[in-house]
């Protein structure tokens, strides 16, 4: 097995992701305090009727936040496959990038579903116009189903995949660029597969609520980088479940 990322493989790979992820929160932050805007009010539309343009404005609006949320926890994967591909595709300049755009794309992707979840909830007169969830059994059951896949064996097995960055690189390599695009979609899939239920709970404390989204943030990072993330995933979980049944009561 090839050694570890160097320093410098980390400092670049966190240069980008910076770069990247503080764009997205620019854009967060902006809209937050923009809320008059009519570029930001396209992303909340007053009914469930929406235009060309509102279902194209509500899909950039998740596919921005799931980027800024994403792109953090994405450092050590990028970082080793910056390193890997030094070695093993010096011909393709770049890579990495590549490596990432894939990445984006399977979390734009579920960006559309998140999209359309909006929509069926506005359809079901259940949504605020501020993206929040107005049913307080709706959202306890949210709550409940998310902390209870936390604990499901397809959440630990996508994790895991997210936890051991050279263990995916080596077993998931493809050289060239559309090989790291291809390798970044895979990527993006069990990151999808570990944390969707979480972006779920956006529902509950408000989609343009800037703690949850936040927190959440914060609890993904933790679960792919800490030590024992395992146990991070589970105790988040066991909160959301509590946190449904006092909804409940």
């Amino acid at each position: 097995m090839r050694p570890g990322p160097t320093g410098r493989d980390y400092r670049q790979a966190l240069i980008s992701l910076c770069l990247l992820a503080g764009l997205g929160w620019a854009l967060i932050f902006w809209s937050l305090s923009n809320m008059s805007s009519p570029l930001v009010a396209l992303t909340m539309p007053a009914d469930s009727f929406w235009s060309v343009r509102e279902i194209v404005a509500v899909w950039l609006m998740w596919a921005v936040m799931m980027g800024a949320m994403m792109l953090p926890s994405a450092l050590p994967i990028l970082a080793v496959h910056r390193k890997i591909a030094r070695h093993r595709d010096p011909a393709t300049p770049g890579a990495s990038r590549w490596f990432v755009a894939g990445y984006l794309m399977g979390w734009a992707l579920f960006s559309a579903a998140a999209a359309a979840a909006q929509w069926g909830l506005q359809q079901a007169g259940i949504l605020s116009h501020m993206l929040r969830l107005e049913s307080p059994a709706v959202s306890a059951a949210i709550l409940i189903f998310a902390g209870a896949f936390q604990f499901t064996s397809l959440k630990t097995a996508c994790l895991n995949k997210c936890r051991t960055p050279m263990g995916f690189i080596l077993t998931e390599w493809r050289p060239g660029r559309s090989g790291a695009f291809r390798m970044g979609i895979s990527h993006g899939k069990y990151c999808i597969g570990c944390c969707w239920a979480l972006m779920l709970v956006l529902f509950v404390g408000g989609v343009m609520n800037l703690t949850v989204i936040a927190v959440l943030t914060t609890i993904v990072l933790a679960e792919k980088v800490l030590p024992r993330g395992d146990i991070t995933a589970r105790i988040g979980g066991l909160v959301l479940i509590l946190w449904g049944l006092a909804l409940i009561i």
